[in-house]
């Protein structure tokens, strides 16, 4: 098991790790069509989706989480350590990829930007990783404005890069934040860390 950097709070929210509770809220927001109108999987098996949610808690890589508001899942949060690339010999888990899904009952709240920036939180101050990414479609401008927000800078526009079966070719941007670039925006300020 894992030492997990959850729970925190920011911005009112609470980012926790998912219990079985949570993943009929999940599901549901998940495998919604307008949800799933930017997503490259646009349908998750609910088998599934139960099973890798629950075994997070025991992944060496995996640090998704739920985002509660007033005792509610309105988003979740995907977290993972990743390599970087390098010649062989490089270190290895030092890099994370993080991504989120909003309920869309609860769109253009700041809960994206809030998450992101919880993740970021997590990545950086909670599990030391030096570099984090993200991507996302590059018409999906609420998305793009959420990794904005956190503060991530973007470092790629990859034309007709990501396949999407009923969209076809689409663009896609990518933004990364190093540890000293997070230091530098959070300055002291940290959310609240529950026990």
């Amino acid at each position: 098991m894992h030492e997990s950097p959850w729970p925190i709070r920011i911005d009112g929210l609470l980012f926790r790790e998912a219990a079985e509770p949570d993943i009929e809220a999940l599901l549901a927001f998940r495998n919604d069509p307008g949800v799933n109108h930017f997503m490259v999987r646009t349908y998750v098996d609910p088998d599934e989706l139960r099973r890798d949610w629950l075994a997070v808690p025991s992944s060496p890589t995996d640090y998704s989480c739920v985002v509660e508001r007033d005792g509610e899942v309105v988003a979740m949060g995907f977290l993972d350590i990743v390599d970087g690339v390098g010649q062989p010999g490089h270190p290895t888990g030092t890099d994370g990829l993080i991504g989120y899904i909003v309920d869309p009952r609860f769109g253009g709240e700041g809960i994206g930007a809030a998450t992101a920036r919880a993740l970021l939180h997590a990545a950086f101050d909670g599990l030391g990783l030096r570099r984090v990414t993200a991507a996302a479609n590059a018409d999906n401008l609420a998305s793009v404005r959420v990794l904005e927000r956190a503060g991530m800078r973007r470092e790629r526009h990859a034309r007709r890069a990501l396949w999407h079966h009923e969209l076809g070719w689409l663009d896609e941007v990518g933004y990364a934040l190093l540890d000293e670039e997070w230091t530098a925006l959070r300055g002291t300020s940290k959310p609240e860390m529950c026990l």
